[in-house]
């Protein structure tokens, strides 16, 4: 059984972080919030979210999953107005998801969770740890996608740098410590990523956010940052590209 109610600036932040990797989801419910954990098709990057109870205008659930196509979720949303609420039931005789927002009713097929693993959450030990905000990422972001289909993501006891370089451009935005929210980082550390995937994970995070930057040399990158008003979390893995001598 699972009955919630949720504004839909907040559902859309949900919906925004998951669908960035895949587009459908299980969702583990239990009576204190939700939670997913996800791998995208190409085992390039992975999503663990916990979303409290909280974070929702009413809820009440048993311990229970879901299977969720976030396309039709997203339908939805754009149905809903600014401050609207929109209130969420499993009807578990038909396998259904029914959401209404105002006086819409839309009633959704779940999907079959049988095929949908658990991944685990690797445990990666990464020396450097940066807070920065998500602005900050998203105008290197900005920057970098006319010029590269990569990003190279450096830190240093002296600061941060994301470079991109393409067969003619290249382009960096570099963060000297004072610039940071934050900065734990012995040596230099560097890694390349597809930019594809960093740039969609970037943009999905609420803007003002901080973003805890999780990085090594040629080790995946975790991104870490709060969502629905600091009452759920998101780590976002992304595996590295490595160069090649």
């Amino acid at each position: 059984m699972f009955h919630a109610k949720i504004k839909s600036e907040t559902l859309k932040g949900i919906v925004d972080v998951v669908s960035t990797l895949v587009d459908e989801a299980k969702f583990k419910i239990d009576p204190e919030g939700m939670e997913l954990k996800a791998v995208d098709p190409a085992h390039v990057a992975m999503v663990d979210m916990r979303v409290e109870r909280t974070a929702f205008e009413e809820f009440s659930a048993d311990d229970t999953e879901i299977g969720v196509d976030l396309d039709k979720i997203k339908e939805v949303l754009r149905l809903a107005r600014s401050g609207d609420v929109i209130e969420m039931e499993q009807d578990e005789d038909k396998n259904r998801l029914v959401l209404h927002v105002g006086n819409i009713t839309r009633r959704m097929n779940l999907v079959d969770t049988t095929g949908m693993n658990d991944p685990k959450v690797p445990n990666v030990s990464l020396p450097t740890k940066i807070a920065v905000t998500s602005d900050e990422l998203q105008k290197g972001i900005r920057a970098a996608e006319s010029v590269s289909d990569h990003i190279a993501l450096t830190a240093s006891p002296d600061g941060f740098e994301m470079f991109s370089e393409g067969d003619t451009d290249s382009v960096s935005l570099k963060l000297p410590k004072e610039l940071l929210i934050s900065i734990e980082c012995d040596e230099k550390v560097r890694s390349l990523f597809p930019l594809d995937y960093f740039s969609n994970m970037v943009r999905s995070i609420p803007g003002g956010s901080v973003v805890s930057i999780n990085l090594g040399s040629d080790y995946p990158v975790k991104l870490q940052f709060d969502i629905a008003d600091k009452k759920g979390s998101v780590n976002y893995l992304l595996a590295p590209r490595i160069e090649s001598d």
